[in-house]
């Protein structure tokens, strides 16, 4: 009984974001032959964004399933946005009185001519290669020896279905010109097994950062094979924290990194969020960087008096509007924010993308974060 919902849920929603694009587009707009052809494609297309999902996403793992099915799912989201801002601007040209068929032809040309342009714009935004963002942070408690630190994150790679491998090394070779002093991976590494999507992931081994590389694992890990995907980090040179801390010194001054699982974890014996003992036997007197995959974490770490929070987990949106709907969830979707008297937090856009490889106004980045003494 409990799939039941689940199956409504699973076709109610194509059939929302399917339904008001074929009225706007198909019913109102197109007559004899084109209105049939049109109405079918759409049925195609309703048919197909499920099976999709399911064969891409579920037991099978199909690759070419999911391509299939991210890529519509991400056209449609786009689609739909439109279709929604076309209603609206049917509605005012009614006002205007435009009559019929030339207001509702007008308005379906302009949906799918912005619905193009943006298609095309946000899938080069997705495959390229990800913009640098530098922030300077100040962290209460910082020694001077550690004032300049250049921390480069980069997190959600979500290695998938699309081969990614030249991308990934030239986010490697982008990642060392910044000369970090220390790497870090927030989370969502990749979507699949490790024997599928390794070649991807295996060019992070080459980061330079002397003093420490740190992965966490992020919801997707968990989705997949967390505990295969914390091996193959290490023994590609990175550190897994898994509710630990490690200390940095430089120049005589120490600072706390630490990492906890992402709240996904709990339905995995052993793993899970547990931030008291990631900073189990840690000094007070040194500032604490935390690594936790989602921006909603930091409710505890403003508790534990954490410095810095780094996440990831929101994309920024990736296709707008959507970050509405990310902010339902989290706190911040993007930037850097104050939390309580003492915490801030960092959350990234995010490197790569999930599923539909468009990026709407919500650019990808790799950040460095410049620490600072007061």
């Amino acid at each position: 009984m409990n799939r039941v919902p689940r199956l409504v849920f699973f076709l109610a929603v194509p059939a929302l974001l399917f339904g008001l694009p074929w009225w706007l587009l198909v019913y109102t707009a197109l007559d004899g032959p084109a209105f049939w052809l049109g109405t079918a494609a759409f049925l195609i297309g309703y048919a197909a964004l499920p099976a999709g999902m399911l064969l891409g996403h579920g037991p099978r793992q199909s690759d070419a399933a999911s391509i299939v099915g991210d890529t519509l799912l991400g056209v449609l989201w786009v689609l739909f946005t439109w279709s929604a801002i076309g209603t609206v601007a049917r509605a005012a040209l009614g006002i205007a009185g435009v009559d019929d068929p030339a207001r509702s032809r007008i308005v379906a040309a302009s949906v799918l001519a912005v619905t193009a342009v943006l298609v095309a714009w946000a899938v080069f935004e997705a495959r390229r290669l990800p913009r640098v963002r530098t922030r300077e942070v100040t962290i209460p408690g910082l020694g001077r020896g550690l004032d300049g630190l250049r921390l480069v994150v980069v997190t959600d790679t979500h290695f998938a279905a699309l081969d990614r491998q030249r991308w990934s090394e030239r986010v490697v070779d982008l990642v060392n010109a910044q000369q970090p002093d220390i790497a870090c991976h927030a989370g969502d590494l990749a979507d699949g097994s490790v024997a599928a999507r390794s070649a991807q992931v295996d060019p992070l081994g080459k980061v330079d950062a002397p003093l420490g590389r740190f992965y966490i694992t992020g919801n997707h890990e968990y989705f997949g094979d967390a505990p295969g995907w914390i091996g193959h980090m290490s023994g590609l040179g990175w550190q897994t924290l898994r509710n630990q801390h490690e200390v940095v010194t430089r120049n005589g001054d120490s600072l706390v990194i630490a990492g906890i699982d992402d709240p996904t974890g709990i339905a995995l014996p052993g793993h899970g969020p547990d931030l008291p003992a990631a900073l189990t036997g840690a000094d007070p007197a040194h500032p604490i960087v935390l690594l936790a995959h989602q921006p909603r974490q930091v409710e505890d770490a403003v508790k534990a008096g954490v410095a810095l929070q780094i996440s990831g987990h929101t994309h920024g949106g990736q296709i707008w509007p959507f970050h509405y709907l990310v902010r339902l969830e989290q706190p911040v979707v993007a930037g850097l924010s104050r939390h309580g008297d003492r915490t801030q937090l960092y959350a990234s856009r995010g490197t790569g993308f999930w599923g539909p490889q468009l990026r709407l106004f919500a650019p990808s980045e790799i950040t460095v974060l410049i620490l600072r003494t007061p």
